[in-house]
């Protein structure tokens, strides 16, 4: 979770045959245990197409923090908001609601996922639904740098849509508190995904805006 105050921003691309794209998402712990999410695609290439992507918009709250072997548990709702031309994006709403279960076992971290999201139909009323799970790990390596991988996939989400698999792996550098580079890949194990991708990002805590200024001090008689 974001602390409390603190403006967060991630910003990365990836790279496919036939995809590209920019996406961001920008991160602030506006109260105790609640995060606001704004995500957005600035550049999206599909095939010949390319544009401003879909947008979208939610929140991360922290239900339980880890205590013993309890594991910290959190609520994700995210609107996904078609701002992209129809050939670049969904073409309609869609709503994302998951629970988040993480839990640190030493310096070995673990993330489970599991969500349901429904879909709108473009030109059309009504929602599909598709499940989503995903399974991601993380441990620190020598110095700064860190590994982590996830296998995740959605589940059918109409009779034109089927399933996806996915496996990713990534190295992190942490160059400092503040400052974090990760870059990795991931392949597509069945779906209509690219079969390969790579990626990197980079991830930066601004600042703590209810913290900006520093405390008035009375003037010296």
């Amino acid at each position: 979770m974001v602390q409390l105050g603190v403006f967060e921003i991630e910003y990365g691309f990836e790279a496919a045959k036939g995809h590209q794209n920019i996406n961001g998402l920008l991160k602030w712990g506006a109260v105790k245990n609640l995060e606001l999410w704004f995500l957005h695609n600035p550049i999206e290439r599909d095939a010949r197409a390319a544009g401003l992507g879909d947008s979208g918009a939610g929140f991360k709250y922290k239900l339980f923090p880890q205590v013993k072997m309890r594991p910290t548990v959190a609520l994700l709702y995210v609107a996904a908001l078609p701002t992209a031309r129809p050939e670049l994006g969904a073409g309609a709403m869609a709503h994302l609601v998951q629970f988040l279960v993480s839990k640190d076992f030493g310096k070995h971290h673990f993330d489970v996922n599991e969500g349901v999201q429904f879909v709108g139909r473009a030109q059309q009323s009504g929602f599909d639904r598709r499940y989503f799970t995903a399974l991601s790990y993380y441990h620190p390596l020598r110095g700064k740098w860190g590994y982590t991988g996830e296998i995740a996939g959605f589940s059918r989400q109409n009779t034109t849509t089927p399933a996806t698999m996915t496996l990713l792996n990534a190295a992190t550098y942490s160059m400092s508190s503040r400052l974090v580079l990760d870059g990795g890949a991931y392949i597509t194990v069945y779906g209509q995904l690219p079969r390969f991708t790579v990626f990197a990002g980079v991830t930066y805590s601004i600042a703590d805006l209810y913290h900006l200024h520093p405390a008035h001090r009375p003037s010296k008689n």
